[in-house]
């Protein structure tokens, strides 16, 4: 049966070479492929009642011609006809524009169906299609008509029909895939049912009944391939249960110069216990900006050394990387561990000398950036990797750095907090831990927004900031001027900055220096030589200078949400009160909503969820290795709740030896193989 269905569309009749090309350019190439091929919406074609159309509705309406139409000609191609028609003894009038054949098919006393747009004021309706009411063509219409996602020479017509074929001929094919008790506890309509409906739906329940099904099945479907490697994942990849002092974990947390908060001290149970587990971790840690993530990693390493084996944590940025080897440090090496940076801007001869003592099991921590997935970097025994800002690498860089050991445990970090609903299911086959609380005495950083002409006045609020002894940032979203985009760009804000605060130094700082002389403007501003720092985006993640308190962000309506939020915490690091001053004249309705939203709240999770849903999920990831699918029907704003129940219950369908083994779980096996889940795989 399969089989058939993944016969090439070129069997169905009426599509020949040229549009099986044009169906490829869509991603049908199969007859299941255009079976699964759903409507984005429905034309309704309903026969309506005047008095419940709404003004400015596309609205079908049937009724009988009263008088002669009227012709009125503008120029050579346009063309005016209005004619009266009575519907339930109202006097409506229709009116056809640029279509002055239309006038031989309408005569007094004839019964017509018109379609168009309705204007409640006028009593007026501007037709763009119409049927005789005895006619076939109205007999044959159906009241829904799907509308089908359309590209090259495609038209809606030639997709319904080819579609309609291949319902008739292949629909017999279609086998129920979802297990019987599921599809009775949630009463879902069956599977060839759904599919037929969701083209041709008789009404709007019937669609909507048919579309839940195949939202349901969507992302059933997705969750089971997730819990699935997960489960082949923890069998094939046995880890190797570190056996963790833990009395010494419990005297490092202790000598730590501030106490856990109850969700540190949650989630380093959670990753404490994955790592004495036998099978290998793959957890996902999730904390707002400050929320003390750095502090987890560095416990989960110290566990690791001390069960015998070395820690690695790769970091996107080398400035990222040099403050969390200068905490590590501080935290790691008066307790006798060593902790080494393994950077693109060492000397040759300096990373000879860590990749040496690296295979030799000298240094116990490194921290690096892409430089620890090179060919040439060996661990003497790796136990745990932890890869920070992790949307930020491939899948593969990922993989590379963890096929450095046997089987270590890894631990993934963000601070790019994501909803619940989003990250189990972009994360899926992960464990997702988060930090949800905020350590004690941090003060919220006070968000304002101000309009470009009071660019002056923030610099006075600026210069306040810096006379108490404080430091400020100035973000931009460009280095240079560009003809493109009229935004303030770094260089220029650079210059009119030296001007305006001449008592003071002020750094620049961009992605194009080089590495060295990033470094130096870098740790200027962090020994507080430098009070004012203008940048681009590259301080976005991990600078930590507790005594800069001030940020001000030019055109801050180029960014997105979580950007903004990413930024605005460089401050608000010590215990001093900060302030955020985003610049911006936005002329969207999203853009503005963006500045009130971040006025309103500085809770990352609560920024993450508005963000979505001005956004949609697809961007707020951006990338496709964020591993979001895109699904057909189901989505994941509106239908989280079914997503979760689906998760539910893929979990514990995996977890079940029968399923694995018994034939009626064989559809949802050979899907597994087709998405190449099982490769390698054997049953007993």
């Amino acid at each position: 049966m399969q089989q058939v269905l993944d016969s090439p569309v070129s069997n169905i009749y009426g599509v020949g070479e040229e549009r099986a090309k044009e169906l490829a350019g869509l991603g049908i190439h199969t007859i299941r492929e255009l079976l699964e091929y759903f409507p984005s919406r429905y034309e309704d074609y309903r026969v309506r009642d005047l008095m419940d159309v709404k003004d400015g509705e596309r609205v079908t309406l049937a009724g009988t011609v009263y008088g002669e139409p009227s012709v009125r000609f503008y120029g050579k191609r346009k063309s005016r006809i209005s004619v009266r028609m009575v519907i339930n003894r109202v006097v409506v009038m229709a009116v056809w524009f640029n279509q002055p054949y239309i006038k031989k098919q309408i005569a007094p006393g004839k019964e017509i169906i018109v379609t168009g747009k309705w204007d409640k004021h006028k009593l007026q309706i501007t037709v763009s299609e119409m049927t005789e009411v005895d006619s076939e063509r109205a007999q044959k219409r159906g009241d829904l008509v799907p509308v089908y996602p359309l590209g090259g020479e495609i038209t809606l017509a030639f997709l319904r029909k080819t579609i309609e074929r291949g319902l008739q001929k292949y629909g017999k094919y279609l086998e129920e895939i979802l297990p019987e008790e599921i599809v009775a506890r949630y009463r879902l309509m069956p599977r060839a049912e759904a599919i037929q409906t969701v083209h041709f739906p008789e009404n709007m329940e019937e669609g909507r009944r048919a579309r839940r099904r195949i939202m349901f099945e969507e992302l059933f479907l997705f969750q089971l391939k997730m819990q699935a490697l997960r489960r082949i994942n923890r069998q094939q990849q046995k880890g190797m249960a570190q056996q963790i002092p833990m009395e010494e974990v419990r005297a490092f947390v202790k000598s730590l110069p501030y106490p856990l908060t109850n969700a540190q001290k949650r989630v380093v149970k959670e990753i404490l216990d994955d790592m004495q587990a036998p099978y290998s971790m793959n957890r996902l840690l999730q904390g707002d900006v400050g929320s003390g993530k750095t502090v987890v990693a560095a416990i989960a390493l110290y566990a690791s050394v001390k069960a015998g084996y070395q820690g690695a944590l790769m970091v996107p940025t080398e400035i990222l990387a040099e403050q969390h080897v200068q905490s590590l440090q501080g935290l790691l090496e008066p307790l006798g561990l060593q902790v080494a940076l393994l950077s693109g801007s060492l000397t040759a001869k300096k990373r000879r000398e860590i990749i040496a003592a690296l295979q030799m099991g000298m240094i116990d921590v490194v921290v690096g950036t892409h430089a620890l997935i090179q060919e040439d970097v060996f661990f003497r025994d790796l136990g745990l990797v932890i890869t920070d800002e992790q949307h930020r690498f491939g899948v593969e860089q990922r993989r590379i750095l963890r096929s450095k050991g046997m089987s270590p445990d890894v631990l993934f970090m963000t601070a790019t907090p994501i909803p619940r609903t989003l990250a189990i299911t972009a994360f899926g086959d992960m464990d997702v831990s988060t930090i949800d609380e905020m350590p004690a005495g941090r003060k919220p950083i006070e968000t304002t927004w101000a309009k470009h002409e009071q660019f002056h006045q923030v610099l006075e609020q600026m210069r306040g900031e810096l006379r108490r002894g404080r430091q400020a940032y100035v973000i931009c979203p460009l280095i240079e001027e560009s003809e493109k985009l009229d935004v303030q760009n770094a260089i220029d804000v650079h210059v009119q900055l030296q001007q305006f605060f001449p008592e003071y130094k002020v750094g620049l700082m961009h992605g194009r220096l080089p590495a060295k002389e990033k470094d130096e403007v870098m740790q200027s501003f962090a020994s507080g030589e430098t009070q004012v720092l203008v940048s681009t985006t590259v301080v976005e993640v991990g600078v930590n200078v507790p005594n800069a308190t001030f940020m001000a962000i030019y055109d801050a309506e180029r960014f997105g949400l979580a950007q903004l939020h990413q930024l605005r915490g460089r401050v608000g690091r010590g215990a001093e009160q900060s302030y955020c001053v985003l610049i911006a004249d936005p002329k969207s309705e999203v853009g503005k909503e963006r500045m009130r939203i971040m006025c309103e709240t500085n809770d990352g999770f609560e920024l993450s969820r508005r963000d979505l849903e001005l956004r949609g999920p697809g961007d707020f990831f951006g990338t496709k290795q964020s591993g979001l699918p895109e699904f057909k029907v189901a989505d994941l704003l509106s239908d989280y709740k079914a997503l979760e129940v689906a998760r539910q219950e893929a979990t514990e369908l995996v977890a079940q030896d029968t399923f694995w083994k018994e034939a009626r779980f064989a559809p949802l096996r050979d899907y597994l193989q087709r998405e190449g889940v099982l490769e390698g795989v054997i049953f007993d």
